[in-house]
């Protein structure tokens, strides 16, 4: 395979996969994929992931080049901007896999990453034919399992074009943010504020608890009070006060402290090179930073334990 080769994508036909990273969002995403009939190929460095994947269908592949061998697509979810660049571009900037793809390849990378690393590989993958989609995620493991994930997508209109059947297969909500790096800059955003909002949640139900109320009482009043946020909605980090969610189950699934951590890192880096202040943010991305010295692998609603560790326990 080689830039000279050109892919044609057929609009009545559904493009063969490449599927890089299969980790808990990876690899249900990937699922879905097989499921709406798409032929993948995949790659992990964990066996196991590639076996689960391999049981539903898809070829194991021995290397990134190889997923992408007779692929027209290539979809992407690793864990930070050091790894895509790895895969694309390679230790030298030309051994990667973008010099090995046909021109009119489609590459959509749903790594949280910063925007520059996104803009990085978008242009170099603009300067060999190459399309490019920086498309980060929002809705946890849960969204990936169900096929209901938000994509938030930066790069250009035709790009987006080809690539929305194929997120729709996997997501319910998909936002054109902007050009390259737009899907980072406004994925960032939204988990600043989260991280925010979660941290916040956190202290206001700590102080009501320590002055006496129920905090389910409590949350049900702010729910219906101008306090009313996300983390109250669907996501409470109080122990016991709603169903189905981590803080009912020792903090485990859902959304890591330590990914929080490093989302957070990137919107205070991203804030650092564009000169823009964010005090609230600068406080929870310290917060975090403490929090998972010890609780990095527990769900982020676990910043409730900073109040009140009993809760950890």
């Amino acid at each position: 395979m080689g830039t000279k080769d050109t892919v044609m994508m057929d609009n009545n036909s559904k493009p063969n996969i490449a599927f890089i990273g299969l980790g808990n969002m990876g690899a249900p995403m990937a699922e879905n994929l097989l499921k709406a009939g798409y032929t993948l190929s995949v790659f992990d460095l964990s066996d196991a992931a590639t076996q689960r994947l391999e049981k539903a269908g898809a070829r194991v592949a021995q290397s990134p080049k190889d997923a992408a061998s007779n692929a027209q697509v290539v979809i992407s979810m690793l864990p930070a901007g050091q790894h895509v660049h790895s895969v694309y571009l390679g230790d030298s900037g030309a051994n990667g896999l973008l010099a090995e793809l046909p021109k009119g390849t489609l590459v959509i990378d749903s790594s949280t990453i910063a925007a520059a690393d996104a803009r990085t590989v978008a242009d170099a993958a603009s300067h060999l034919g190459i399309d490019f989609l920086d498309a980060p995620v929002s809705g946890g493991t849960g969204g990936a399992i169900a096929g209901s994930l938000t994509f938030i997508v930066g790069g250009d209109d035709d790009a987006f074009a080809k690539a929305e059947p194929i997120l729709a297969v996997m997501g319910k909500n998909i936002f054109h943010a902007g050009e390259h790096g737009a899907g980072q800059v406004a994925k960032i955003c939204n988990n600043m504020l989260l991280g925010i909002l979660m941290a916040g949640t956190a202290e206001a139900i700590n102080l009501g608890v320590k002055n006496g109320l129920d905090p389910k009482v409590l949350s049900d009043i702010m729910l219906q009070s101008s306090g009313r946020n996300w983390t109250l909605e669907v996501y409470n980090p109080y122990p016991q006060v709603m169903e189905n969610v981590p803080s009912s189950n020792g903090y485990q699934g859902g959304f890591m402290s330590k990914l929080m951590q490093k989302d957070l890192n990137l919107a205070m880096q991203t804030a650092k090179d564009t000169h823009v202040d964010t005090p609230m943010g600068a406080k929870a991305t310290e917060l975090y930073a403490t929090h998972t010295l010890e609780n990095g692998d527990k769900d982020f609603s676990s910043i409730m334990g900073r109040h009140d560790a009993s809760v950890l326990f």
